[in-house]
């Protein structure tokens, strides 16, 4: 059974929930608070024109009351009791016997102390004289459902009532009766209940009114810097360091965002820099690893080399030797066909001489010898290069412009080596322009690399594309003389590496090749050392 995925609410949402849970419930709490409070208010309200009511049937039935004039304070009353929202107009004596009322029918009846109309005055220990208007008024509900606001108002003996000629009473009597005045609350009731509809669609429109701005407000605040925020941790973690949040805003979600660019930014130069320094290690491992191919290879064809050259050394020799014994022995003989046996002797000797040569370079690039490497100038080896090839250049017609820097450090080398690794390079240009053309040979110091550099470049035409990875390969030649034996520059090479140095070539076809010699400074040779 696939289990539900929890529903996840995020920070927005929980703080939008909270903001509109808080403002429903303070709109709520304050519309129970105003809705109590107009209540009150409307109820005191109704007392007072209650109380009013009851001062002014008093007042106006006064006269009456003084001359005992039943019939005149009957009518009175009950013209009184015909006003709209007046339940009842009554009077009771000091017994609780209703002498008037507007219901003809309780006159002359006792009603019981206990009852609504009588509670106020004989439940409290005050006299009726001493009762405030709240203790005068009650709220009861008649049997038809109706509610009706009861205010007794006590009849006190004056003077006049205690002098009267019509019905004396004694002078130590404080009350003589009560008038009760029964109002009806249903039209106070409609507008309470009109005026609690009215507030709560009030209520319930500025809790909506409010929820919505709140959450608005969150959106805008909150809630898009938020997302931009986690749309840009997500977009950095994938790899985009160049992503940057926008900062508008001065707040702590603009701090948030201007610390995450900074941030961003220094992972970024972090990463730049590790990748670069990742680049930096891999090209030296791969210098380094195809070093070790290199020379683990020239070691090899070495050893063969060297095996293959002391094999046949002897017997070359040997022919070379008879082949020039046989000539000098046949020029002093007149045999026929002797000139044509000389050349032929001739050209076994310049064979067995060429492959004397050979073997020969093949000594040369097997042996293994340490060089002797101190401080040297390098433009003077040059020199001494140059000057053994001058004749070769004026000769072919080859124009030379020599550039040697004159503040050039000593380089830490073997003169002698380094002499025959640049001969080896002027010999290549100079047969890659047989009918002549432009060679500049140059000397700089790098001080970053702290390395100092012979540059050798030609105007004859080039080296193809697909031959270039394999010109520095022993035996490999591209020349149609069938003399060469294609080990120059892998002599060349394989000195230059022994010296902890590079050699590199540039070339376009049809343009010239160039060709840089780095060695280390002798200065930062004993720096290292140090």
């Amino acid at each position: 059974m696939k289990l539900r995925k929890p529903i996840r609410l995020g920070l927005a949402a929980k703080l939008a929930l909270g903001v509109v849970a808080s403002t429903a419930a303070l709109f709520a709490v304050f519309g129970y608070f105003n809705l109590r409070s107009e209540r009150r208010h409307s109820q005191e309200l109704v007392v007072q024109s209650a109380d009013r009511i009851s001062d002014l049937i008093l007042r106006s039935t006064r006269y009456e009351m003084l001359h005992n004039d039943r019939e005149a304070l009957y009518n009175v009353i009950r013209e009184m009791g015909s006003e709209p929202g007046i339940r009842r107009i009554r009077i009771f004596n000091k017994e609780g016997r209703i002498t008037i009322s507007t219901d003809l029918a309780e006159v002359n009846s006792v009603v019981d102390k206990s009852a609504e109309a009588c509670y106020a005055c004989h439940a409290q220990s005050a006299p009726l004289v001493k009762l405030n208007r709240p203790d005068r008024a009650r709220i009861f509900t008649e049997k038809r459902g109706d509610r009706v606001l009861g205010v007794i108002r006590p009849i006190e003996n004056t003077p006049e009532c205690s002098n009267a000629s019509c019905h004396v009473h004694p002078a130590g009597q404080q009350v003589l009766g009560v008038v009760d005045a029964n109002l009806s609350l249903s039209t106070v009731d409609a507008q309470m209940a009109q005026h609690q509809a009215t507030l709560a669609w009030f209520l319930a429109g500025a809790i909506v009114f409010g929820s919505l701005m709140a959450v608005l407000f969150i959106w805008v605040v909150v809630y898009r810097p938020v997302k931009e925020l986690i749309r840009g941790t997500h977009r950095v973690a994938g790899g985009d360091l160049a992503y940057r949040l926008p900062v508008g805003s001065g707040d702590e979600l603009g701090d948030l965002a201007a610390s995450f660019n900074k941030m961003t930014t220094e992972v970024a130069g972090a990463q730049a820099e590790i990748e670069e320094q990742v680049r930096r290690k891999t090209a030296e491992l791969e210098r380094v690893y195809q070093g070790l191919l290199s020379t683990e290879k020239m070691a090899s064809i070495g050893k063969l080399a060297a095996t293959v050259a002391h094999e046949i050394n002897n017997p070359l020799f040997g022919i070379l030797t008879y082949a020039r014994l046989l000539s000098r022995e046949l020029l002093k003989h007149e045999i026929p066909g002797r000139d044509e046996l000389a050349d032929q002797l001739q050209t076994i000797e310049r064979e067995s001489k060429r492959c004397g040569d050979l073997v020969k370079n093949l000594l040369t690039f097997a042996r293994q010898a340490p060089s002797h490497r101190e401080p040297n100038d390098l433009n003077a080896a040059i020199q001494r290069a140059v000057a053994l090839v001058k004749h070769k250049f004026d000769l072919q017609g080859i124009e030379l412009h020599e550039n040697l820097a004159a503040d050039l450090p000593p380089a830490e080398c073997d003169a002698n080596q380094i002499q025959q690794a640049i001969l080896v390079l002027l010999v290549n240009a100079s047969e890659a322009m047989p009918k002549g053309g432009s060679l500049e040979i140059a000397t700089a110091f790098d001080s970053a690399s702290e390395q100092v550099s012979v540059r050798v470049k030609d105007t004859g035409c080039g080296i193809p594309t697909e031959v270039l990875p394999h010109i520095f390969d022993p035996f490999f030649t591209t020349k149609d003389d069938p003399h060469r034996t294609g080990l120059g520059l892998a002599v060349a090479y394989s000195i230059v590496e022994q010296h902890a140095g590079e050699i590199s070539v540039r070339s376009t076809p049809g343009e010239g090749a160039e060709f840089t010699v780095a060695l280390p400074a002798a200065a930062a040779v004993s720096a290292g050392k140090r």
